[in-house]
């Protein structure tokens, strides 16, 4: 392209005159150069007073100048000196803000919309008589026609053809504008459709309630009104919305608005007669009176000045609707709106041939860009438009720009890039854009190559040419005009910063800009990009990913909604993935359920999807493309650069995915753990919990990770990781609660990877410990399943009379007595009791906690005189062995009061009951498992000897702190709850005991696996029915039926 830069003031034909220096800031923006950086080449007219910037836009050689002060006098003086210094103009185009009518013929005006003047009339022309104002009749009131050139131009605005395509191009230079803008682009934000009010006319601006100001007078549209509420914000008075008008077309815009469509800014354009004058418009009622009678769509205060002294088109942004309800929020995007209808209009303008002025040779333009525009692309607006802000070469003008998106591989952010270079190459086509992978050395090179290529840089095709040193060199030079360089896949530290330094070769050019995609974070800072300049890309959002796996199905794919959505979750809404998983179900023409299926049935068939290869024109053929080859890259830079990143990789792929605390991984150096988990959250394959020292694993890179182990060979990966596990894990108590639930889920996790190991003494003692967690969580299903593997492990590494193997047997019989199978309990609780009395001796702990168990045993199966002999001795030992004071004897005696109670010696009980409790509460504290279960059974034992207001006190008590520590559904809770049921009915608060009942049952069959606990609960609520219900009542009569269900299933 060609430009001719004026050599005299002659040679310039076009003018831009602003009023308000923040129309003067939007207009200034959208120059593609300015020629009077180093002082004015032009100068003025002796009686010339105005100062001007010269410049270019487009094609075109444009002066721009701003009035010394607003109206009509100032308009028609700025214009007449300028035309005495530019003798050749042909168009003067008069930008700015205006008060706009709320209707174009059958159209919505809307804030943000822009006005071209078809003519100009002075609405405050005229004659002021006694009853009023008369404005002269049209023929003087209104000013000459355009000249004929500038009819020409405007009717075809009005042709639909032209209309549209100054509409978009309009819409194009907004976006542009507000690219460009930089540190000021919140300045053009579109300030959105709930700042765009329209009252009714008569509605007026003041004060709704305010004695001490006159706006209490107010109730005409002739009365006055404060200054306070003429200054005020229609927030800041209560203007009632009630009063808004409702407009379709705001409706429309405002759901592309809550679509995140970036169109809902896009400003219509209309052509008709605007009026001018010395005033600011702000009645609606006159505004309304004015259209009416003249057709007006505008109100502003220059045009009617400068029309007559030059040619010239005015070009407003509506800023508001002419009334008393002004809102200046509006102002910047108005202008903005208006300086980006002046740019389009320009671009269509004919400029006529020059007798002189000297031609000077734009540099071409090149777009080297290896892929065409990706029509599946979707969402990504508010990344997109951080870059926009970031990534035009203009933005930054004392410095070569360098922004970097950032993200897990996969996520997206070549397509992102994409997107970018397409959007700039849009609004900047005069820059030119360069493409180049960083995958290894060859393809670097390889790019620079076809760079110095297109340029036709010397030597760049000779035998030993330093290819990347010509291209750096050749970018560096201001004179081939603004650039933007993508380097992509930039993830290798020592492919950029070891022996080649591929980043020595990066150009610097103050008209530059460089863009790089990374997944690595550590690349992205030492690629000296500052951290306002690094752009994280997160997974998708669901609307997002629901757009992508759309564009690759048809609609009876994807028919069944909750398995859709349930897929994209299970992809954790990764485009990546998204991409490979329609190009599947594409192929194998099956719905989204069938898909999900697959993924969730076997973990083998997911990490085969996840390695299937598919084609898409839009990435490099010679990168794979499945989501779990693209990791395995990110993998082998990782075990290059920091092998002990690379080996907390393999170990917590085998943990939970989620919340993986810091002090599980294997020990090492202080400073080397810190950098081996900064480089895992540099790939963002873990990213750090907020506040918390933990971490969360990307669920598709743990399944391709495992992957990648098990073609290695999982023995050892799982046998170490289990070691560690095991090293880590705490024996569970309530005490230290906290950190074993933090364990227990990888630990679970981790043994599900069992079967790769041939069973040893680790995986035992995991087991077992883990088994005690559930048990403490009151999942005794869970427990027993583990105390069984780990009593089997036991007994076939150690021998059956190993203390671990007998405290495995004791464990078990512990959940076998609490799940209701007691015969095998007891069973278990004699054998485990001879062999610890054989092996470890009489009055060993482990030995006394035997005996307290088969007490426990024997008093469930009401063998209560053989339980209370048991638990008397017991008791005598552990006081001698371990102390009065120890928790183990503690419980003793709390389970000798209780088989007291059941004897019926119910003043001994009381009496060893609250001896207990006391002890616990000094030794363990108020709120420990075991205090609430000796607080429970005290509360039993009032009720069993008729204290029912103390037993009802303590119950609630008590239930209120199992919830604390342990949980709403924990089994413990649910008896204590069932506890609060019965003494409820004990005192006749029969309405409030069912409801407890029923709530209890509820929870119940939710936790427990067994229905004893039901059945038991079933028949009391049936009970308390017939009581106070009757039998015939249908409550009642359900409660038979469910009964007799669970009986049923029983069976």
């Amino acid at each position: 392209m060609t430009a001719l830069r004026p050599s005299c003031r002659e040679d310039f034909e076009i003018a831009i005159i602003c009023a308000l220096p923040l129309e003067y800031n939007a207009v200034a923006l959208l120059f593609d150069e300015f020629w009077d950086g180093d002082g004015d080449q032009f100068g003025r007219a002796a009686s010339d007073d105005n100062a001007y910037k010269t410049g270019r836009i487009g094609k075109h050689s444009v002066v721009l100048a701003l009035l010394p002060g607003m109206g009509k006098v100032s308009a028609a003086a700025a214009a007449a000196s300028m035309r005495s210094s530019y003798v050749a103009l042909r168009l003067v185009l008069l930008a700015g803000i205006c008060g706009g009518a709320p209707y174009y013929n059958q159209d919505e005006i809307l804030l943000g919309d822009v006005i071209i003047s078809k003519t100009v009339i002075q609405y405050d022309f005229g004659r002021k008589y006694p009853d009023g104002f008369a404005r002269k009749d049209k023929t003087e009131g209104n000013l000459s026609k355009h000249n004929k050139n500038i009819r020409t131009l405007l009717a075809t605005f009005e042709t639909d053809l032209g209309g549209d395509g100054l509409q978009k191009k309009t819409s194009h230079f907004l976006r542009q504008l507000q690219a460009k803008a930089g540190d000021h682009r919140t300045r053009y934000k579109y300030p959105g459709t709930a700042e765009d009010k329209l009252f009714e006319s008569g509605y007026r601006h003041k004060h709704r309630i305010s004695p001490a100001c006159i706006c209490s007078n107010c109730h005409g549209r002739t009365d006055p009104v404060c200054a306070g509420a003429l200054a005020s914000a229609c927030n800041d008075l209560g203007c009632d919305e009630r009063y808004l008008v409702k407009r379709n077309r705001l409706k429309t815009r405002r759901k592309l608005e809550q679509g995140g469509n970036n169109e809902a800014q896009d400003p219509a354009i209309y052509t008709g007669t605007i009026a001018s004058g010395d005033t600011v418009m702000k009645s609606g009622e006159d505004r309304d009176r004015i259209f009416q009678k003249e057709g007006v769509i505008a109100f502003e205060m220059e045009g009617a000045g400068a029309w007559e002294e030059v040619p010239c088109i005015v070009v407003k942004g509506v800023c508001d609707y002419a009334d008393c309800h002004k809102n200046k929020k509006w102002q910047d995007f108005a202008a903005a709106a208006s300086a980006s209808a002046v740019k389009a209009i320009l671009e269509r303008y004919i400029q006529t041939d020059k007798r002189r002025g000297v031609v000077v040779e734009e540099p071409p333009c090149h777009f080297l860009v290896p892929f065409g525009r990706n029509q599946s692309f979707v969402g990504r607006e508010t990344i997109l438009s951080k870059l926009r802000g970031r990534i035009w070469p203009g933005t930054n003008k004392d410095d070569c720009q360098r922004t970097a998106v950032e993200g897990l591989g996969g996520i997206g952010k070549t397509q992102i890039a994409l997107e970018a270079v397409y959007r700039v190459h849009e609004e900047h086509p005069d820059c030119s854009i360069f493409w180049v992978p960083a995958v290894d050395v060859n393809t670097f090179e390889n790019a620079y190559h076809d760079i110095g290529k297109h340029m036709k840089i010397k030597g760049i095709n000779e035998k030993n040419a330093d290819i990347k040193r010509l291209v750096k060199t050749a970018l560096g030079d201001d004179s081939i005009g603004s650039w933007l360089l993508v380097i992509d896949n930039a993830d290798d530290i020592t492919l950029l910063f070891g022996v080649t330094r591929l980043s020595d070769y990066l150009p610097f050019s103050r008209k530059g800009s460089i863009l790089f995609t990374t997944r690595n974070h550590e690349a992205a800072v030492k690629l000296i990009v500052q951290k306002s300049g690094i752009v994280p890309v997160p997974e998708m959002d669901r609307s997002e990913a629901f757009d992508l796996l759309r564009k690759g199905l048809n609609e009876s794919q994807r028919s069944d909604t909750k398995s859709t959505e349930r897929l994209l979750d299970f992809l954790a809404y990764l485009p990546l993935a998204i991409r490979q998983a329609s190009a599947y179900m594409d192929k194998n023409q099956i719905l989204t359920s069938e898909y999900l299926e697959l993924c969730e049935s076997e973990r083998e068939d997911m990490i085969d999807l996840l390695g299937r290869d598919f084609d898409d024109p839009h990435r490099y053929k010679e990168i794979p493309n499945p989501v779990a080859t693209t990791w395995l890259i990110s993998f082998h830079h990782i075990s290059r650069h920091n092998p002990l990143a690379a080996e907390y990789l393999k170990f917590i792929s085998l943990l939970a995915e989620k919340d993986i605390p810091k002090s599980l991984l294997p020990t090492a150096r202080k400073i080397k753990a810190l950098e081996a988990i900064g480089t895992l959250k540099a790939y963002a394959f873990i990213t750090q919990r907020e506040g918390q020292d933990s971490f969360d694993m990307h669920r598709l890179v743990r399944l391709a990770m495992q992957n990648w182990l098990e073609n290695k060979g999982l023995k050892s990966y799982v046998s170490s990781a289990i070691q560690r596990l095991d090293q880590a894990f705490p024996f569970p108590k309530h005490e230290n609660r906290d950190m074993w639930m933090k364990y227990l889920p990888h630990a679970q996790a981790a043994l599900e990877f069992r079967e790769h190991l041939e069973g040893g003494m680790v995986d035992a003692s995991l087991l077992f410990h883990v088994a005690e967690s559930y048990y403490l969580l009151g999942q005794y299903q869970k427990a027993k399943q583990l105390h069984q593997q780990s009593l089997q492990l036991r007994e076939k590494v150690l021998g059956k009379e190993h203390p671990s193997t007998l405290s495995s047997m004791n464990n078990l019989a512990n959940m076998l007595s609490i799940l209701g199978q007691d015969k095998e309990a007891e069973q278990m609780y004699y054998q485990t009791l001879q062999l610890r009395e054989k092996v470890l001796g009489k009055e060993h702990p482990s030995t006394l906690d035997s005996m307290n168990n088969l007490g426990n045993m024997l008093s469930i199966l009401g063998k209560d005189k053989e339980a209370k002999q048991m638990y008397y001795q017991t008791l005598q030992l552990k006081e001698k062995v371990l102390g009065k004071e120890h928790p183990s004897t503690l419980d003793g005696m709390n389970n000798l009061a209780g088989v007291l109670m059941d004897l019926g010696k119910y003043k001994e009980a009381e009496k060893m009951y609250c001896q207990t409790l006391q002890l616990m509460e000094k030794v363990l504290g108020k709120e420990h498992p075991s205090t609430l279960s000796s607080t429970n059974n005290l509360a039993l034992m009032f009720r069993n000897i008729g204290k029912y207001e103390e037993a009802e006190q303590m119950h609630w008590q008590t239930l209120r702190l199992y919830e604390k520590v342990l949980g709403k559904d924990h089994p413990d809770t649910l008896t204590s709850m069932m506890n609060v049921a019965m003494i409820l009915s004990k005192t006749g608060k029969y309405e409030e005991a069912e409801q407890i009942h029923w709530q209890t049952l509820q929870l119940r069959e939710k936790v427990l696996e067994k229905y004893k606990a039901a059945e038991q609960i079933y028949r009391q609520i049936l009970q308390l029915e017939e009581k106070v219900l009757g039998k015939d009542h249908p409550s009642t009569r359900r409660s038979q039926r469910n009964l007799d269900d669970c009986l049923r299933v029983k069976k």
